[in-house]
């Protein structure tokens, strides 16, 4: 079964989580300003996504440039996959593509220290992708523990280009933020994004 099999109800069965849906996890955090380009290459991308109004569409020209640019603003200490096979414990059906996944590892050849996996959401609804995301992290916490690397949360995004909701997971406790953030508001989303990178939240 792949991630996208993952439903909420059934991550939590499955990894006898404890979900939290009620705390506000991040609408403290500090904007990080965002370079002219970002703007500009968003004024025009989203407006002809949300028209286009396909998965492949939002990707490629919104959500890629939001990634890009927290690479960049991070001076490329971190890694970003996209579309990665990321196959982590097949008999529990850990096994799959990832829309993404940044590492805080520079190495850019192959996955390293996995910390934040970003799913896209199927037909516009967040809600849709929580499953698959909370699955894929939990595939991100145990391909750390086999690789030693001590990383104490694992956090997580769905997004439908316009609108993200991020997760993070600690000591078997997935929290999803109960508030929503939108594109029009790209310098919080990017300090969400560096903070989540850091560890800070």
């Amino acid at each position: 079964m792949p991630y996208s099999s993952y439903t909420l109800k059934k991550v939590k069965e499955a990894f006898e989580l404890a979900v939290v849906e009620n705390q506000d996890l991040f609408s403290e955090t500090e904007e990080i300003g965002v370079s002219d380009y970002l703007k500009t290459t968003l004024a025009y991308n989203v407006p002809l996504a949300l028209a286009v109004s396909t998965e492949k569409a939002r990707s490629e020209l919104i959500v890629s440039n939001v990634l890009l640019a927290l690479k960049k603003h991070l001076n490329d200490e971190v890694s970003l996959f996209s579309g990665i096979n990321f196959d982590v414990d097949k008999e529990r059906d850990l096994n799959g593509f990832c829309d993404y996944i940044l590492s805080n590892s520079p190495e850019q050849f192959y996955l390293n220290s996995p910390v934040v996996v970003i799913v896209e959401a199927k037909n516009e609804q967040v809600t849709s992708g929580l499953g698959q995301c909370i699955a894929e992290m939990m595939a991100a916490k145990i391909f750390n523990e086999k690789e030693k690397n001590s990383i104490d949360k694992i956090y997580g995004a769905v997004t439908t280009g316009n609108t993200w909701k991020f997760l993070k997971y600690e000591n078997d406790m997935a929290h999803i933020d109960r508030l929503e953030y939108y594109i029009s508001d790209v310098s919080k989303l990017m300090g969400i994004l560096v903070k989540m990178m850091h560890q800070k939240a």
